[in-house]
This record gives C-alpha cells, sequence and structure tokens, in this order.
C-alpha cells in the first residue's frame, strides 16, 4: 500500500521515504519493524517512538512518520482495510464484569453455531485459534490485524472489552461498532485517571462515539448508565434487575450449583450464581435480542454457559472444603463476590484472601480491607501483582483499613503461595477459601518479572496434604 493512501486527510508528518512509497507492513514498536515496512512514531506514556526511528531504519523499515495516537489508530484502520466495517462488532465497558460478558457472548454465539472473535483480559480468539493477550485493550495495530485475521476467517461476530485507558489511548478509534453495552461504573483506575470525573468522561466516550446506526444498551440500576448516553447519537436500550426496563431480570432462587432467574418473564435456570452475574446474563441476553435473535432461543442457550475463567471458579477439596477462585480486585467486585458467596452459604466459613496490587490506586486498599472485615469470617492478606513496590508496605495500608478487632480474623503472609496453602490447610471444615484479585492470571508480577503462580494448581496440590 502506498504511503499516501494511508496518510490521506491525516497529521501525520513523513519523517523518512516519499508519499509514493509502498509499505508492507506497518509498526509502531520498532522492535516489530520488517523490511519494507512503516514505522509509526508516537509519544507514548512512558517513552517517545521518535527516540527509537534509528532502531526502525536500521531493521529496513521503508518509510518514517510522525503520528498521533489518534493517526496511528486511523492508519492501522485503513492498513487493514476497515475489517471492523466487516463484522458484528460489540463492544463492552465498565468497571466490572467486562470479561465476563463478552466471553459469555463469544460462547453464546458460537454455541448457537456462528463463528466469533473474542478480544478480552484473558485471551483473544479468532475462531478457535488462541491468542495471548497484556492489556484489556491492545494496541490499534494487534486490534486490526486480529479483526482482520476474523474477517479473513469468516467470523460474523466480534465480542470486545473497551478500556477507558484504551478509549483515552485512542486504541479503538475508527472501529465501527454495532453495538456499545455499559455495565457499571465503580472505583478503579484512578492510579492513572486521577479522578472518578476523568475515569467516567473517558468510558462516556465510548458512547458519545458511537454512530447512530448502533445500540446503546445500559444498565440503569447503576446512576452512570443514563450518564453513559446522554451524547449518544445510538439507538439506547435499557435493562434492570431491580427496577422497570427494556429488558429485566429477577434472581427468584439461588445456590452453589446455580441460580434461578426470571429473564423478560421466563423463568430459566443458569449454572452461574450472584447478583452480579444476574447483570451479566441480562446484558448478554439483551444483547442477543437486540442483534435480531428470538428470546427462546438465546434463553435456551444462555442456561447451558458456565462461568468465565477465575470468575467464581470453584474447586472442591477434602472435608467438605471450597477453593473459589475470582478476579474481584476492586472494592465493588470483592463486596460483590462475598455477598454472593454468603447468600449461597449463609453457614459455611467463609475465608477471604486478597491482596492490592502495586503501583496501582493506593486509595482502595484500605477500603477493600473494611468490605473484606464487614463479610468475612476470616481474612488472610497477602501479595496480588506488588510490581516495583514494597509487598509489606502494600499489606501495612491494607491492614490500615481494618478495626482492631478484627485482627484476632486476620493473617498477613506475605507469600502468595504460602498465604493460600495456610489459608486451606487451616480452614475449617465446609468453609469456602475465596481466593480473591488473581482469576485467570497465571503468573505474579514482583518488579518487573512474570513468576509463574496458577492458583488452581496450588490449591489442587494443598489438598491432596489433607487427608
Amino acid at each position: 500500500m502506498k504511503l499516501n493512501k494511508l496518510l490521506a486527510n491525516l497529521e501525520a508528518k513523513i519523517l523518512h521515504g516519499s508519499p509514493e512509497t509502498e509499505v508492507s507492513a506497518i509498526a509502531s514498536d520498532s522492535r516489530k519493524v520488517t523490511p519494507g515496512a512503516l514505522f509509526i512514531a508516537v509519544s507514548g506514556t512512558e517513552r517517545d517512538g521518535r527516540d527509537y526511528i534509528p532502531q526502525a531504519l536500521e531493521k529496513g523499515a521503508a518509510a518514517v512518520v510522525e503520528a498521533s495516537r489518534k493517526d496511528l489508530a486511523l492508519m492501522a484502520d485503513a492498513f487493514y482495510g476497515h475489517p471492523s466495517g466487516k463484522i458484528t462488532l460489540v463492544g463492552i465497558t465498565g468497571t466490572n464484569g467486562k470479561t465476563t460478558t463478552v466471553t459469555l457472548l463469544y460462547r453464546l454465539f458460537t454455541g448457537m453455531g456462528y463463528s466469533c472473535g473474542l478480544l478480552s483480559t484473558i485471551a483473544n480468539y479468532v475462531g478457535s485459534e488462541r491468542f495471548e493477550t497484556e492489556n484489556t485493550t491492545v494496541d490499534p495495530i494487534t486490534l486490526n490485524s486480529l479483526m482482520a485475521r476474523m474477517v479473513e476467517k469468516g467470523c460474523q461476530y466480534c465480542f470486545m472489552e473497551v478500556s477507558s485507558i484504551g478509549m483515552e489511548q485512542d486504541r479503538v478509534t475508527g472501529l465501527d461498532f454495532a453495538m456499545g453495552i455499559f455495565s457499571n461504573l465503580t472505583h478503579d483506575h484512578l492510579d492513572y485517571h486521577k479522578t472518578f470525573a476523568e475515569y467516567l468522561r473517558c468510558k462516556k466516550l465510548f458512547f458519545d462515539r458511537l454512530p447512530a446506526k448502533a445500540v446503546a444498551l445500559i444498565n440503569t440500576d447503576d446512576k452512570n448508565g443514563p450518564v453513559m448516553v446522554q451524547n449518544t447519537k445510538a439507538q439506547v436500550v435499557t435493562c434492570s434487575v431491580k427496577g422497570l426496563a427494556d429488558h429485566t431480570a429477577r434472581i427468584l432462587e439461588q445456590d452453589v450449583e446455580g441460580m434461578l432467574l426470571k429473564i423478560d418473564g421466563v423463568e430459566t435456570w443458569t449454572r452461574l450464581i450472584g447478583e452480579h452475574n444476574a447483570y451479566n446474563l441480562l446484558a448478554i441476553y439483551s444483547a442477543a435480542v437486540c442483534l435480531g435473535f428470538g428470546a427462546e432461543e438465546v434463553l435456551v442457550a444462555l442456561s447451558k454457559l458456565s462461568s468465565a475463567p477465575g470468575r467464581l471458579e470453584s474447586l472442591r477439596g477434602p472435608r467438605d472444603l471450597t477453593a473459589v477462585i475470582d478476579y474481584a480486585h476492586t472494592p465493588d467486585a470483592l463486596e460483590n463476590v462475598l455477598k454472593t458467596l454468603r447468600a449461597v452459604a449463609p453457614k459455611r466459613t467463609l475465608v477471604c484472601l486478597f491482596g492490592c496490587g502495586g503501583d496501582r490506586d493506593r486509595s482502595k486498599r484500605p477500603e477493600m480491607a473494611k468490605i473484606a472485615e464487614k463479610l468475612a469470617d476470616r481474612l488472610v492478606i497477602t501479595s496480588d501483582n506488588p510490581r516495583t513496590e514494597n509487598p509489606d508496605a502494600i499489606i501495612a495500608e491494607i491492614k490500615a483499613g481494618l478495626q482492631s478487632a478484627s485482627l484476632a480474623k486476620t493473617l498477613l503472609i506475605t507469600d502468595r503461595i504460602e498465604a493460600i496453602r495456610t489459608a486451606i490447610l487451616t480452614a475449617p471444615e465446609g468453609a469456602i477459601i475465596l481466593l480473591a484479585g488473581k482469576g485467570h492470571e497465571d503468573y505474579q508480577v514482583v518488579g518487573h518479572e512474570k513468576r509463574p503462580l496458577n492458583e488452581k494448581e496450588i490449591v489442587n496440590d494443598t489438598f491432596k496434604l489433607i487427608r
């Protein structure tokens, strides 16, 4: 593709090459430059892409341009032939529930016989082909290349998590969304956005930019739901678990095995539990109906779904012990999970193991401690991903949120593997042990290093020690 075609109507500046230069690939990371490629130098949050131009030229870049993040996204869209316009693209944003909702949408539509793509925190899928991911919303070049592959492989739908950081950094600019879903908005990512108002603004950008032909599906039980669509051109559809809306769900009963819901007046048994999953399932159902599927067909498929990896994932052990692995790493998510487990098993001892990530929002640390002490019988405070912070200092900030009376039921164990083993081995018969914060992650970030840490393996190995 000629460079001038990629740069049409953009403000990007050519630093090497000419408008007529043919480029065979595009890259914004100099390490990924191949001979004949275009290197796009973008000023990032931590480094300036212009500093890497010499490396890009050494690797054989045919052209170099200096561009904004927005122009990078538009060039990626153009280079890959606007793939989002050739597939039904559904995006979801919000603090909690994004991964579960997109994963279950992917499973639902796949189960109904459609070839689908998935772009999520856990992994990216093109049909059944898996690609690892590091960010909730990947960079524009990766994003468009994956969607181009989906189109090539015949995928009809793509379900995608859209993060506030991804919006602020223009990673999804130029994408043609058929639907945007809003789950909820609570305390998270303030280390990046600094204020809740800025966090909300970045989420709202997603709906501000939806085209008139799209659908904006919002949870009206969250006060921020109506705010999200104040300026949208899209058709607004509402859903609610507590009030009146276009689509509604009510929890009729639930236990450890599943939950009976009434969705738009029809009773449906599901394998998921908890009010937060009632919201997730209602969003999935509503999205499918908005995309033209019959309610009965969707409800039948919905009843067959199981939880996403690392989302209320249960492991049964000896002495009637149950370990539950969940990604809950925000105050709201931790409260939802603990309330769910308390509701379905009110007479069982509830042990809560959790930590907080380093180099992230510090204000939520004592807040999560207060939630855990209120809802759990025993606490084990440990490391999450300490990153470059001192893990003991993080634990001290969490502990500061506890009342003195709660210290008697609390263990402070820095090593997460030791903490998990201790939580299980000291738990009384019939206890539920919640391991919160890591979920699907099979690693721990210490400093700048990813160290293997698979909680399912640790739990199962510990269960074997119990006689």
